[in-house]
């Protein structure tokens, strides 16, 4: 490819990081955004690549200066950056408006630099939700049902950025192809003390603070495979204008993931909990609690996303969710970040 320079948004992120690595040692020119020019060092430190061929540019989801700046002569996009938070926020217009209209920004800076490609990060959050209690199984033909109750801010955000990307695309995306990666929940080695929302799920029940495990569970993907699949999204001669991929390994109910680490992990998970928390229960804190609120719509929900359709079409693999888990809790212990 004679031109091989590419923006993945959001380069202090952790799916970023990972697939920021892997495009330079194949040899791309990089562009990457943060909010804050201030965090450039660090970043770097952390990524530890050839830094002539990584720039960094100015750019905030909730702001147009500085798009057209880090698209300017690049053929591809990754578009990595949207808001993951570590609680529960007040308003879901808290992640919704910075979800979708920093999505609009980007796919508008794109069409105006000439870009090919536009690989957009969204979720399994856009796919396998408001089904309620039982087995269901999903695949990209799926969306998830904004109209059903319980949906957390998160979930939303990602369904109607995706959705707004897509109707964008349909009326003004002439000459650029656009696909997205749906990742179920992202985890694998951390690199510093500053990770993703998806990894406190392993901190909580690594250190304790998660006394009992109720009954809901969610696809496992690690990071590494997800930054692969971006890659070979990127990458692909084929046509990717439309597609849709799911990237996860398996589903797994929150006990299944205690289990892992108990027999992964020996005396170091000593206290991960081996309790299951009624139902009944849940729905009580769930009056007062607002994390417990959250989970409350999943009780019972068992929901597998098929993730063929990447195998197929891009050759994609992911490792065992097991070593995901395991490598996760390790990641975690040599940091510091837990004490065991």
């Amino acid at each position: 490819m004679a031109d091989k320079t590419v923006l993945v948004s959001g380069g202090s992120g952790y799916i970023a990081g990972f697939l920021i690595r892997q495009l330079v040692l194949q040899g791309w020119t990089v562009h990457t955004t943060v909010r804050d020019l201030a965090r450039e060092p660090a970043v770097r430190q952390l990524l530890a690549v050839d830094n002539s061929r990584l720039r960094f540019f100015a750019a905030d989801l909730t702001a147009d200066a500085g798009w057209d700046q880090a698209m300017a002569g690049c053929s591809r996009v990754a578009h990595v950056a949207s808001p993951l938070p570590a609680g529960v926020p007040q308003s879901a217009d808290d992640l919704v408006v910075p979800a979708r209209d920093g999505a609009l920004r980007a796919l508008r800076a794109a069409k105006a630099a000439g870009v090919k490609r536009f690989v957009m990060t969204s979720s399994v959050a856009a796919i396998a939700y408001g089904r309620g209690r039982g087995v269901h199984h999903f695949t990209e033909a799926d969306w998830t049902q904004l109209d059903q109750p319980g949906l957390t801010p998160y979930i939303q955000s990602k369904t109607i950025a995706e959705r707004a990307a897509r109707d964008w695309m349909a009326t003004e995306g002439a000459g650029m192809e656009y696909c997205s990666i749906n990742p179920s929940v992202v985890l694998g080695p951390v690199w510093s003390r500053d990770y993703s929302a998806s990894v406190v799920i392993i901190k909580k029940l690594l250190d304790g603070s998660l006394g009992a495990c109720p009954d809901i569970g969610f696809g496992v993907v690690d990071v590494r495979d997800v930054a692969d699949l971006h890659v070979r999204a990127l990458m692909s001669p084929a046509s990717m204008a439309g597609q849709r991929f799911i990237a996860n390994d398996r589903f797994m109910k929150l006990r299944d993931i205690a289990d892992v680490l108990r027999a992964g992990l020996g005396p170091q998970a000593s206290k991960v909990t081996t309790r299951n928390v009624p139902d009944w229960l849940v729905r009580l804190a769930a009056r007062f609690n607002p994390l417990a609120r959250a989970v409350v719509g999943e009780l019972g929900s068992v929901r597998h996303q098929s993730a063929i359709h990447a195998q197929s079409v891009l050759g994609w693999t992911a490792r065992p969710a097991e070593q995901s888990i395991v490598d996760t809790a390790r990641s975690l212990i040599d940091l510091g970040i837990v004490k065991v």
